[in-house]
């Protein structure tokens, strides 16, 4: 045999692989240019924030932000929602910090429990807290999410923290209790968001109060919807539906949802999740104009 013949099919296997070669080599470059831009991106975003309170939610801010860490100040054009990709970067940002409180609230906690209502308080307390540098400027970055290009964003913040404040609060139901929870939490936070940018008192003392009261209200309204069969019904499956909208519109990956949870709600013969994924298109409109209503809109800011 050979030589030529002996490497003659090495030579066409090489030959095939070649294509496929280049185009793996491209995919990871590109790869590798998307995370080196997004580096870029967050380091003129976290820049940008302590311009926020003087300049306010804008380009300008971008710019500065840009300039701040050795880029042009034309560099604000990477950003294609502009003061809106800064409101996201701030609230996804503080949700990551949020996220290391309640963890340092369940140790803390471990010794000396608390029940999971004061610990949703304490959450929304701290969360409430890294708003505080940027009140005066809020009812801006609330406008700006308020827009239908930001309202994804806006909304997939929110789901995210008020899942992990359930979550660490102790939350593992598998019932329409995960639903109501959430959807109760967010109409917590908001409502309290709202008084605090217009809150004087001090250090904030009225806003913690109205956060209690609401959270003492919001408690006995989930045991009595909890507890009745017929009058909370409906309720349920609006909760249920509306939750499972959001999803559907902000293609929410992550929330604290496991296998061991799919398999219990399976096995108690629940509806699947996946089923309620495929709600008529001709719901989604008004379910997220009641949320967002409820959320954003509908409030006078003084």
């Amino acid at each position: 045999m050979s030589l030529v013949s002996l490497f003659s099919p090495l030579r066409i296997s090489l030959k095939n692989v070649y294509p496929i070669w280049n185009v793996y080599k491209k995919n990871v470059s590109l790869a590798a240019s998307d995370k080196y831009e997004e580096e870029i991106r967050n380091k003129i975003l976290a820049a940008s924030l302590p311009f926020v309170i003087e300049l306010g939610w804008t380009k300008e801010c971008l710019s500065k932000g840009a300039e701040q860490v050795g880029y042009p100040g034309i560099s604000h054009g990477m950003f294609t929602r502009g003061a809106g990709d800064l409101v996201h970067y701030f609230n996804t940002s503080s949700n990551e910090k949020l996220v290391e409180t309640l963890k340092q609230f369940q140790e803390e906690y471990e010794q000396k429990p608390i029940t999971p209502g004061e610990f949703v308080e304490l959450a929304i307390a701290a969360k409430l807290k890294m708003l505080v540098p940027y009140k005066n400027r809020w009812p801006q970055a609330i406008a700006i999410m308020s827009l239908p290009p930001n309202v994804p964003n806006a909304l997939a913040a929110l789901l995210a923290m008020v899942d992990d404040i359930c979550y660490y609060a102790g939350d593992r139901s598998v019932d329409f209790n995960w639903y109501m929870r959430r959807l109760g939490v967010a109409g917590v936070y908001k409502a309290t968001e709202l008084y605090l940018i217009q809150d004087k008192s001090e250090n904030h003392a009225d806003t913690m109060e109205f956060l209690k009261r609401r959270m003492e209200e919001a408690v006995q309204l989930h045991d009595i919807i909890s507890k009745s069969d017929i009058a909370g019904q409906g309720a349920k499956d609006v909760a249920k539906s509306a939750f499972v909208t959001i999803l559907i519109l902000t293609n929410s990956k992550f929330l604290h949802i496991d296998k061991e949870r799919e398999r219990e709600r399976d096995n108690r013969n629940t509806e699947n999740r996946h089923a309620i994924y495929t709600l008529q298109r001709k719901y989604i409109t008004s379910y997220i104009s009641i949320i967002w209503k409820a959320l954003y809109v509908n409030h006078t800011y003084k």
